[in-house]
């Protein structure tokens, strides 16, 4: 009889309570990306991890987590503090969509047009904006991100273990269903 080898883990920070999550919590897999609202490849990834959703219904939960590239994408922070300030009031997965549907139009005056649309409460969006109460919660994503060897987005990890998606991502789906295999 031979010992179990632990799995390997990539990812430092487990999912918790306080991660946006789409999906069962009692899902065998778990997919974490960190990612980019103004990035064009994480865009890209948005409607695959849709498609991936709708193929593992009920098998897998998906958790978001921000790491905007701010060097080269400079409305990437406020776009992250934005969808904190819709999660505060309960509608992440809605601003979540909206900034990846329109990734081109990040500025100030769109973020508050994408806020009033999804009818947020306008004057706690303002205050909790100028004051930049949800800074610290992205740069703690950020850190996380860090800690995890993350210097890319999108970065996606299945069950802990990083998948690279840098030639496309099929990996990601191939990952998730040998995880599924392997429980």
């Amino acid at each position: 009889m031979s010992a179990r080898v632990p799995p390997h883990v990539d990812l430092t920070e487990p999912v918790s309570q306080a991660d946006h999550i789409r999906g069962p919590s009692h899902a065998p897999v778990t997919i974490i990306e960190y990612g980019d609202f103004e990035c064009p490849t994480c865009g890209q990834a948005a409607a695959a991890v849709k498609l991936l959703l709708e193929r593992f219904t009920e098998r897998v939960r998906f958790a978001y987590r921000h790491f905007p590239l701010e060097g080269i994408h400079p409305n990437a922070l406020r776009a992250a503090e934005v969808a904190e300030c819709a999660a505060a009031q309960g509608k992440f997965w809605e601003m979540h969509d909206t900034l990846f549907a329109h990734q081109d139009h990040l500025k100030l005056k769109h973020l508050h047009t994408y806020a009033e649309q999804l009818g947020l409460d306008m004057a706690r969006f303002t205050a909790e904006m100028d004051d930049e109460i949800y800074l610290q919660r992205v740069r703690e994503h950020i850190e996380g991100a860090r800690r995890s060897h993350v210097s890319a987005t999108p970065a996606f990890f299945v069950n802990g273990v990083v998948v690279d998606v840098s030639f496309g991502l099929r990996s990601l789906f191939d990952a998730t269903a040998a995880a599924l295999e392997r429980r």
